[in-house]
């Protein structure tokens, strides 16, 4: 295996981690004051008075997942809270039993859309809660960050009908910009039919993009990063390999086009700061057999370097885990997939490594299957926190040392706090929430940059929707 080899610009943050010690501290406690088995918080701002809050999603309901051998009766409601990052808790409601506690039913997003300084939260929610699943009453619903109350409700963009329960129930919310201004984005089904819709500011429809079993290429994925991949101030929603502009829901291009028609479960942008041109990553799932499975793509989507020939990689990411932060991509392939009542667990997990921009193949000597990228220390490079689907909690430097243990697993990871590095908020069954600091960080200028990057700030916010916890890491 050739050296792994480091760009000039990171010669000078070499030396960072080994020699600055971490202090791994619990910030602020929350007690939710019940048990939780499914959580997710998205960071949010309530204007300058509460610049630094968290809108929380949550239940005693495992994540409750519409596909088929996957879904169950809640026995619980769906809880919606804001707190602040000190550790009040500003309010909490009660969205009872007509909305089912899951990800893909219920997203939750933080977005100033009407550009007033605070963040509106929006949901998806019923005007029939009698009839949980019928989508005819579905409603999006945006709350004030204040006090939770229901601000407006406008009808849900009809999905298309006779579908299984996996491709009807897929939700997503989320913003992005044109030229400056916001635009919210609602989206539904990821499989074969998918409709995805864009609103003005004043909530009128802006345009609406539809795909059906005949549109040619890729379908969705449990990731919808929103970036400006051609830097031309108009951002974009990929999509699965679609790369779609927000001014006009033009189709600019789809990725593999004529040879991939499936879904991949991970979209990941990847920003080459040594040109500042943007790539991103995809990790391919088995509902399309064919090769390649995991690829590689430029901003014009062509294809820059494939592996593996066949497998479900079912998840992956991109992190600065290379010498002086050098970008690693890792595709998680599978045998199987079982959720529960009981939670989620899977069975013959294989790991794959690979230098991110030439695809060469990478051992990093360690397990990294369930961890999420998370800069602690503010060095520019990337700690792993085994917070997502069986991971314990435990916090590694990016040679796999240990750090510490989070408690619990991890709804974000990300800088949300106002201080020093990024942070995380890890939940445990018990309903204690925490967020956790290093108090020994100091952000470098590399780590400042990547802060303040308009991906960063507007991704950030995507941590209550889709899978989209790692979607920081090729920042």
């Amino acid at each position: 295996m050739k050296p792994f080899l480091h760009p000039p610009l990171y010669l000078l943050l070499a030396a960072s981690v080994l020699a600055q010690g971490y202090d791994l501290q619990v910030k602020a406690r929350i007690d939710l004051g019940q048990r939780v088995e499914q959580f997710r918080a998205v960071p949010m701002a309530i204007g300058s008075e509460v610049p630094h809050a968290v809108v929380a999603m949550y239940s005693a309901d495992a994540e409750i997942d519409p596909n088929l051998g996957m879904f169950f009766f809640p026995e619980h409601t769906l809880k919606l809270a804001v707190f602040d990052v000190g550790g009040k808790v500003l309010w909490k409601k009660d969205l009872g039993k007509g909305v089912i506690p899951g990800v893909w039913f219920s997203p939750v997003a933080a977005f100033d859309l009407d550009q007033d300084g605070m963040d509106e939260i929006w949901i998806v929610n019923t005007t029939d809660p009698a009839h949980p699943l019928d989508h005819r009453d579905f409603v999006l619903e945006k709350r004030d960050a204040k006090t939770g109350e229901v601000k407006g409700q406008w009808k849900w963009p009809e999905p298309y009908p006779d579908q299984e329960m996996s491709r009807l129930f897929r939700h997503f919310i989320m913003g992005g910009y044109v030229r400056g201004e916001p635009v919210l984005i609602t989206a539904n089904g990821t499989k074969n039919y998918e409709t995805i819709k864009c609103w003005n500011r004043d909530m009128s429809e802006r345009w609406v993009y539809k795909r059906t079993p005949e549109t040619p290429g890729s379908q969705g994925s449990h990731m919808s990063p929103i970036v400006d991949l051609n830097h031309d101030g108009v951002d974009e929603l990929l999509w699965g390999e679609r790369c779609i502009e927000l001014d006009r829901g033009k189709l600019l291009f789809c990725a593999d086009e004529q040879t991939w028609n499936g879904q991949s479960d991970i979209i990941e942008p990847i920003l080459d700061r040594t040109t500042g041109k943007w790539f991103f990553f995809t990790c391919r799932e088995s509902s399309n057999r064919r090769p390649p499975r995991v690829v590689l793509f430029d901003d014009k989507g062509q294809r820059v370097w494939s592996a593996l020939e066949e497998g479900h990689i079912d998840t992956g990411w991109a992190a600065r885990l290379g010498e002086h932060g050098r970008h690693v991509a890792l595709g998680i392939k599978i045998g199987e997939k079982k959720r529960s009542a009981e939670g989620e667990h899977r069975v013959d997990v294989e790991e794959y490594t690979f230098d991110a921009l030439t695809g060469e193949k990478i051992d990093l000597g360690f397990s990294v299957y369930t961890t999420i990228p998370v800069d602690l220390n503010g060095d520019g490079i990337h700690e792993l926190v085994k917070g997502y689907f069986e991971g314990d909690g435990t916090l590694l430097d990016r040679r796999g040392t240990v750090i510490g243990n989070v408690g619990g697993a991890s709804a974000i990871a990300s800088k949300f706090t106002g201080d020093p590095g990024e942070q995380v908020l890890s939940y445990a069954k018990d309903g204690i929430v925490r967020i956790w600091v290093d108090r020994n960080a100091a952000d470098n200028d590399a780590a400042r940059a990547r802060y303040a990057h308009p991906f960063y700030q507007l991704n950030q916010k995507q941590t209550g929707n889709g899978y989209n916890l790692f979607n920081l890491g090729g920042l």
